[in-house]
């Protein structure tokens, strides 16, 4: 057998190895996402028996993980092994981290306290190379900083935006404060 170029393998073959990995990793990934649990506190919370490195690892198909181990994972997860594996197909979706989306021309028409804010945007902009103009995505944890800029707390950060009318998609409040409470400071 033979695997293309193009990385997929021939009608009725075997998947490669990287592959099935990679999918793995992937549902890996989800269940601990979808759990609220940054790599860290996957170590943190197992007393050490999970290294948030290794797990990284197993996530990104960067190391291969045993049956044994595997099933060691589910067990803390809570989740039955069938859930990490392509063949139980019950894997929860992935989790999708919410995010800040601003709209640009709004923000640039935003009252004067939001200065602070504008500049801060510009940066990311030219760091980025994004010159689009219309519409710029932060991650929810930038709600820290958002907060420092503004010189308030990020409750009341969301609510000045929210004022000002320069959000362009609604913010899940819950999700940010789940967020925020994992990317809370690190030993």
């Amino acid at each position: 057998m033979t695997v293309s170029e193009s990385g997929t393998t021939p009608a009725g073959a075997m998947p490669r190895r990287i592959d099935y990995a990679e999918r793995l990793g992937q549902r890996i990934r989800a269940v601990r996402t979808q759990q609220g649990l940054p790599l860290g506190a996957v170590e943190e919370k197992s007393g050490g028996r999970f290294n948030g490195i290794t797990v990284g690892s197993y996530e990104r198909a960067d190391r291969m993980i045993t049956v044994e181990r595997l099933s060691e994972l589910a067990e803390f997860f809570g989740v039955p092994v069938q859930a990490l594996t392509e063949e139980g197909g019950t894997a929860p979706p992935a989790y999708e981290r919410p995010r800040i989306r601003f709209d640009l021309p709004a923000l640039r028409n935003a009252p004067a306290p939001a200065g602070p804010l504008r500049r801060w945007i510009r940066t990311i902009c030219e760091i980025r190379g994004d010159w689009n103009g219309k519409i710029l995505t932060v991650r929810t944890s930038d709600l820290i900083h958002i907060a420092a800029l503004l010189g308030t707390s990020h409750g009341d950060a969301m609510g000045l935006l929210a004022g000002w009318s320069v959000l362009a998609a609604p913010v899940n409040l819950e999700a940010v404060e789940i967020e925020l409470k994992n990317a809370g400071p690190r030993r």
